[in-house]
């Protein structure tokens, strides 16, 4: 469960680093820019820490869905940016796959989170 956590935390770090990405305005802007680089570390550590029971495919193909949905809606809310009908689709099917892999992956079994990564069985 501290896995999701941790993954959690990144996803949302890396969400909130390319909203200050896109107010940093090239890196022009030293408080976004210093908020960028912030949120990015924080993301990776979390990512990192993720790492250590959840393989690194099924981990960053939640973290980059995940992410992709949610720069989306921020870029909705809080940049007024819009989507056609193929982007919007596009992003649903990401979604559904992070879903797919989320809810019916034998990879990503509770029980296979407690033990390292390439660990053995019991």
């Amino acid at each position: 469960m501290t896995a999701w956590i941790y993954l959690a935390v990144a996803i949302v770090a890396e969400v909130i680093g390319t909203s200050f990405l896109k107010l940093s305005e090239g890196f022009t802007r030293i408080g976004p820019s210093v908020a960028v680089i912030l949120c990015y570390m924080v993301a990776f550590y979390m990512l990192s820490l993720t790492l250590r029971t959840v393989p690194v495919g099924v981990a960053y193909a939640i973290w980059a869905g995940a992410g992709v949905a949610l720069i989306t809606l921020v870029g909705l809310i809080a940049f007024k940016q819009t989507l056609d009908l193929p982007a919007v689709v596009g992003i649903a099917m990401i979604v559904g796959g992070v879903l797919v892999i989320h809810l019916f992956s034998d990879t990503v079994a509770p029980d296979r989170l407690e033990r390292p990564a390439g660990g053995t069985e019991p």
